[in-house]
């Protein structure tokens, strides 16, 4: 049985920035450090962090006044900002420089009397912190379908964003949609989806032209985890999410020649390799023998600078621990 490794997966410059942020925040001022929602979708991480005393909340007002806050990959609100400083708290920004980027969008368009719709996933942090850059302003859209039934208050002052973590064809769908109905609609300057969730999404197709089964790595709450599973649905080959070696079955083999696997934004290498392991175990009881393969390297080249409260703080705690 072939084993063949998607390339790129799992971690992102800003699911690698973000974990770094608590980490560092934990050796400099200590534990605990407040964390608003799950630093990133992938809970062997936030147990982790948990353990090194990390602490995850909902609400700034769950954190006492004067303690550390950081703000998760996913981005916040300005209500959230507002209610940190009112609290009285530190804070730290994690939010992906890519989530920014559309933040600072949703801003500029709506100060120049536009109107928003925003391509995404109803409930999903990112999105309600980015609506909250535009309230009253920002409509939501998740299907095509939805799309052709939004009306806008004028058509000539209307823009589209999107989710930073979609299905680049599904969007696609969605906003061409927008477009043949409102055709003077603004579009971002440059693609709100970013650079990692497209090369994962192309990865998973490439794996699809191979293999009978693809398995990602991810959790059930990560947005872009759930698209590559889609993905590979729709390209005909049978596809699974799996938080963890652990939750494979071994009738899903019956039959597979070629086994893809790839890994969501926020899961760990780790856990890719413990389910590479538990394939081959999986193949050997089966009297198969398993053949890791690894599709070409992808250079992504992306880093992203730490907050200015930090910068540095990684050489020197580096240097410490040697």
């Amino acid at each position: 049985m072939r084993i063949l490794l998607a390339n790129p997966r799992g971690f992102c410059a800003g699911v690698d920035r973000a974990i770094e942020i608590v980490e560092l925040a934990l050796a400099r001022w200590g534990p605990p450090v407040y964390v608003r929602h799950e630093i990133v979708h992938n809970r062997q991480v936030v147990e982790a962090l948990r353990a090194k005393g990390a602490v995850f909340v909902e609400d700034p007002a769950d954190a006492p006044p004067g303690a550390l806050l950081v703000f998760s990959a996913h981005g916040v609100s300005p209500a959230v900002r507002e209610a940190a400083q009112q609290r009285g708290l530190r804070t730290l920004d994690a939010t992906c420089p890519l989530v920014t980027k559309v933040h600072v969008e949703a801003r500029r368009f709506a100060e120049q009397g536009f109107d928003l719709v925003l391509v995404g996933h109803a409930g999903h942090v990112e999105v309600e912190g980015t609506m909250g850059h535009a309230p009253g302003r920002t409509q939501l859209v998740e299907t095509r379908e939805q799309a052709e039934r939004i009306s806008a208050r004028d058509p000539a002052r209307l823009a589209v964003l999107t989710q930073t973590t979609l299905s680049v064809d599904d969007t696609r769908e969605i906003v061409e949609t927008l477009r043949a109905r409102f055709p003077g609609i603004r579009l971002p300057r440059k693609d709100d989806i970013c650079y990692a969730t497209q090369n994962r999404q192309n990865a998973v197709k490439r794996l699809a032209q191979e293999a009978q089964l693809v398995l990602v790595v991810g959790a059930p709450s990560s947005s872009n985890s759930n698209r590559l599973v889609e993905i590979a649905r729709q390209r005909c080959a049978r596809a699974e999410l799996v938080q963890h070696a652990g939750e494979l079955q071994a009738e899903w083999l019956e039959g597979v020649e070629c086994v893809g696997v790839s890994a969501g934004a926020s899961a760990p290498e780790l856990l890719v390799r413990e389910v590479v392991q538990r394939l081959s175990a999986l193949a050997a009881a089966a009297g198969a023998t398993a053949e890791i393969e690894e599709q070409p390297e992808v250079d992504e080249g992306v880093v992203f600078q730490l907050p200015p409260e930090l910068r540095g703080a990684g050489a020197r705690e580096a240097g410490q621990g040697a």
